[in-house]
């Protein structure tokens, strides 16, 4: 909580400015605003309650990450934002639906509308963060949280997008995992990664396969690494106009080049090809379905 200096609406509104348009009650009195005083610009509409002693000055719509800061002042010290809050200031999930959600070490705190809180004893200070400004949860942290109560595709989209976003390394996942033994969500998570390195392969790996699963089925050969309207595709069908492109990998792809992969797909199926992505999952988890697919493709693509 900042501290006021000066006196009067003037270091009111200096601190509202430097906290995203919240202050608290502690402030208030601080710059010389008695309890008459206060309840007064409450009638008049100069501040609005967001939670017990916490009020937006001027406007009760907050500005961006001003509910953040609002839960913070009002649970107070040691505390930080956690959890679907803390995974929607890295970018990794949608915001929470009931309200902020946050942490508080070594105190209790109930949750209330518009605020969940969680406690833990102690946090280690590799686990913290400073994000615009606002305490959080480490990327590596807010994993091991959303694996304890995020719903599995949920889960799964944090996770993968911790990873493309780079705000996620496996020794960084792995030495949280060591610091918060026992704590719920560890045990998922360690199966997720597990899961994936069992079963990822490397771009070439999956090209290998994808040929040998092709083979096996006794289809026609397609051609590899062709260039196509300016870019390199993996296996091409040039009667069928068949575009088949192969993602050998699981949890690590980059947010960018997923983007670029769909704009390459747009471009290929506005000339006139039909583009089918194959996973690393597909290849290992369902060959003969996979298989029967690219086949069903095949012979609605032929030549009449």
């Amino acid at each position: 909580m900042l501290q006021v200096t000066g006196s009067g609406d003037r270091a009111v509104g200096l601190v509202a400015d430097a906290q995203r348009g919240v202050v608290h009650r502690v402030q208030l009195l601080a710059a010389g605003l008695g309890r008459g005083a206060i309840e007064h610009r409450l009638a008049k509409g100069s501040l609005y309650p967001i939670h017990p002693g916490v009020y937006a000055i001027g406007h009760a719509v907050l500005q961006p990450l001003g509910p953040e800061l609002a839960a913070l002042l009002y649970v107070g010290s040691d505390s930080l934002v956690s959890h679907r809050s803390a995974g929607s200031l890295w970018g990794l999930t949608k915001p929470a639906a009931d309200g902020v959600h946050v942490t508080v070490i070594g105190r209790h705190v109930g949750s209330r509308p518009g605020l969940r809180v969680y406690r833990v004893g102690r946090l280690d200070p590799r686990d913290v963060c400073v994000r615009w400004g606002i305490p959080v949860t480490a990327p590596a942290r807010t994993i091991i949280d959303l694996a304890a109560h995020a719903p599995d595709a949920e889960f799964e989209r944090a996770l993968a997008e911790a990873y493309g976003l780079r705000l996620l390394t496996d020794r960084a996942l792995s030495e949280a995992i060591e610091r918060a033994p026992g704590r719920n969500g560890t045990a998922r998570l360690r199966g997720a990664l597990s899961d994936e390195r069992a079963h990822a392969l490397t771009r070439s790996d999956a090209e290998r396969l994808f040929l040998r699963l092709i083979a096996e089925a006794q289809l026609r050969r397609p051609a590899t690494n062709v260039r196509l309207e300016g870019y390199e595709v993996d296996f091409l069908w040039p009667l069928e106009k068949l575009v088949v492109e192969v993602d050998g990998h699981g949890f690590h792809g980059h947010r960018a080049a997923f983007e670029r992969d769909r704009k390459r797909d747009q471009r290929l199926v506005a000339a006139g090809y039909r583009v089918i992505r194959v996973t690393w999952g597909q290849l290992v988890g369902e060959p003969l379905a996979l298989i029967a697919r690219i086949a069903q493709a095949l012979t609605a693509g032929a030549p009449a």
